[in-house]
């Protein structure tokens, strides 16, 4: 499914990589940067806590090398996760290359490992009536490919019914540099068709990207997004349904 490996950043310093389907899924810095993101785009889902500072408890769908969960609970002594990963060897990989155990031994209680589907987790969650969370981040992929079943209206349907009624969803939606942003279109479409006011954040270049990254922003709430790039319906695609 993937493979370990080091490479270097554009400064010369040494960054392990977790490379599936071809392109990087995650990266850690091995020095005393280790659970600082790599990545820019991972460094964007903090709008969970700049757009909504009363977000403490986060849903996050798909791991991958937990760049992400480690740098919020370095970073925030307030907030807990859950983090659904669907794939046991992948957080195995993590926990062992990626320095997931150090991060949860260092701040015990406050992270949440579940191995499973994700969309069944938010339907699960929708059904049970699961105590709601402040931000929904949504960053699974199957390589390089995104998870449709993550981006349907029937998926931002079971998204808003886990977020407390002020909420905010996140999506990490990547396209290959230089061509065009259909998959972007149909996203912002499919959750605009559940979702009040959707948002779309332009990522910062990464030296290690292949892809460009924009975040999704979608709420009920009127959270001013200042970073955001503005655009009228005709930017919004075709929705998508299950």
């Amino acid at each position: 499914w993937g493979f370990v490996r080091q490479v270097r950043d554009h400064d010369g310093e040494p960054v392990r990589v977790l490379q599936t389907g071809g392109v990087y899924q995650s990266a850690t810095y091995l020095d005393e940067r280790r659970m600082e993101p790599v990545f820019s785009y991972y460094r964007a889902f903090d709008h969970a806590f700049t757009l909504r500072p009363d977000t403490r408890r986060v849903l996050m769908i798909g791991g991958g090398g937990y760049a992400w969960p480690k740098h919020v609970l370095a970073t925030r002594d307030d907030v807990s996760l859950d983090t659904v990963e669907i794939d046991a060897s992948v957080t195995e990989v993590a926990r062992r290359w990626f320095f997931l155990d150090e991060a949860m031994s260092a701040h015990p209680g406050r992270c949440r490992l579940i191995t499973g589907d994700g969309r069944a987790f938010l339907e699960d969650g929708a059904a049970s009536g699961r105590e709601p969370y402040g931000a929904v981040v949504l960053d699974a992929f199957d390589g390089s490919e995104p998870v449709r079943v993550l981006a349907t209206v029937e998926a931002a349907r079971a998204v808003r019914a886990n977020l407390v009624s002020d909420g905010l969803a996140l999506a990490n939606v990547s396209a290959e540099a230089g061509t065009d942003i259909e998959f972007l279109r149909d996203i912002a479409a499919s959750f605009a068709e559940v979702f009040a006011h959707v948002h779309v954040i332009p990522c910062e270049d990464d030296p290690f990207a292949v892809e460009d990254n924009y975040l999704l922003v979608a709420t009920d709430a009127n959270w001013p997004v200042p970073d955001a790039i503005p655009f009228d319906e005709e930017f919004l695609g075709e929705p998508m349904y299950d």
